[in-house]
Order: structure tokens, then sequence, then C-alpha cells
């Protein structure tokens, strides 16, 4: 939803532009984001591919394999694979505009996730979560600003997403999911400030009364999104989640979109080497 070259093709056939986003954080840290054409794309009931890279269903584990290259200034290669194990799949979808326009999805709010990339100290198992947003027009159509962040805790995770519409309009939003996935509305903690990103990004997530979040790690940071580890309180629990904040009035700027075409390029061609062949296991 944030390539350059999908907005200037009028948002015409998104299949012919698709990636896998890739982003590693810490020493070495990389960011791919290669924008491909519709000959890069296979898609089948239980697995996606694009080029080089694909997703895959297997056993009730999300099989994600990475083969891309690094964009500038951190050029190199990005190869291996996460497998992520959902406690629990949901049924839950959320409209987060009044006609149902924009969709948000917590497929898996809480999960395991085993990260092998072939590079020193790129190995690790952990905490995660699986998600995704769909829409029928572009972000910056409909919002002028989000944040979004996800909180694990004790009993499952919990969800905030808050967001002010083109129209003035706001969306405010809490969500509990216990570890069977089910999903329960929740009183909202009240929100408050985080400090600004290194691009100068307000923010802000939610904490219960007399805490202030603290970010404690930055993770991606771009003119117009920030996403970072932040520590807060929520319902008497300390907790660090991920925590994202999106300006899509930065966004819709007319210079930002050649500076992104730096951060992704275009490989409109792809082959596959062998249609018939089986994927790895």
């Amino acid at each position: 939803m944030f390539s350059p070259w999908y907005g200037w093709s009028g948002r015409r056939r998104p299949e012919n532009h698709v990636c896998i986003n890739v982003a590693t954080y810490g020493p070495g840290s990389k960011f791919t984001m290669t924008d491909r054409g519709e000959s890069a794309l296979r898609q089948r009931p239980d697995c996606l591919e694009i080029g080089p890279s694909s997703m895959r269903w297997q056993d009730g584990q999300l099989i994600i394999e990475i083969d891309e290259i690094g964009a500038p200034p951190m050029v190199g290669r990005v190869r291996g694979r996460v497998t992520v194990t959902p406690a629990a799949i949901t049924g839950v979808e959320v409209a987060l505009t009044p006609d149902g326009a924009h969709v948000w999805r917590p497929f898996a709010p809480s999960c395991d996730i085993a990260v092998d990339l072939e590079a020193p100290g790129w190995s690790w198992r952990g905490h995660g979560y699986f998600d995704a947003n769909f829409g029928t027009r572009a972000l910056e159509a409909d919002f002028s600003h989000w944040t979004w962040g996800r909180f694990p805790c004790r009993d499952g995770a919990r969800c905030f997403y808050d967001a002010t519409l083109r129209d003035g309009s706001t969306l405010a939003l809490g969500l509990r999911f216990d570890t069977q996935g089910a999903a329960h509305p929740m009183d909202l903690p009240p929100k408050a400030p985080l400090a600004r990103s290194r691009w100068a990004l307000a923010r802000e997530t939610r904490a219960d009364p007399g805490h202030r979040p603290q970010q404690v790690q930055p993770m991606l940071d771009a003119p117009f999104y920030c996403r970072a580890a932040v520590r807060t309180v929520i319902e008497g629990e300390q907790t660090t989640g991920v925590h994202e904040a999106l300006d899509l009035n930065r966004f819709r700027a007319p210079l930002l979109k050649p500076m992104l075409a730096f951060r992704v390029p275009r490989r409109a061609r792809w082959r596959f080497r062998d249609v018939s062949a089986p994927l790895p296991r």
C-alpha cells in the first residue's frame, strides 16, 4: 500500500505491484521492499509466492521463506525462514471506516515465532502476532493520521487503534484477545503521549492513568511512519509491545514518492525457474 510505483500507476492492477517486505533491526539491519510485476505472483489456497520468497500454511504453521536484497544504503542479501505458530486463529474483522472500505483483520494476536536467517545473530525464538489490513481505497484518501499498538499480556493481548479520518471523525478502538483468540471489547485507557520520532512524527498510545509510555527499541523510522517497541502499563500490568504511528498527510506530499522509490525498487519482470517444482520443506 506504500509502493510509489502502485500510486504512479493510478492504483490499477494491484496484482502487478506485489512484494514481501522484510525489516530487521539492530546491528546490520536490513530493509527490503521490491515492487515486482504480475509475472512474479503465484497464488494457491495455502500458498503465496512473490518472486523468490513465499508464505505457506503447513500443519497449522505459517512458514515464510525469504530470499530478498536489502535496499540502499544497507544493501545485502536477506535469506532464511520465519515460522509463525498461532495460539489460535480469530474470526474477527474490524471496519475502520463507516462504509467498511478499510478493514483490520487480526488473524492471530498471539503467536510463537522462530526466526532463522542466514546472518550472525539473526536466529531467535520469541513471541509475535499476525494481522493484516485490507482496503478498497488508498489509505491517504480516508485517513489523516493513526496510531496502533499490540501489547502482550498474561491472558492474551491488547490491541488499540486510534485514527483521525479526513472528514474530522475519529476512531478509538480497544480489543482484549484471550489465549483462544476470542475478542472482547474493553474500556479504553486514556491516551498518553510518546516522544516524537526522529522525523518528528507525533505519537501517542494508551496507558493506565499516571503512567507515561516509553520507547524501548527503535524499529523503523521514516518521514511518514514509525514503528517501535513501546513499554506501557495496561490494566495494572507492565507490558512491552509493537507500536506504530502513520501520518498520511505527509505520505500524500508530492516529494515523498520519489524519496520512497529509492528504497522501493521496481522489478517488473520475473520468471519462475520451474513451474512444477514443489516448494522446499
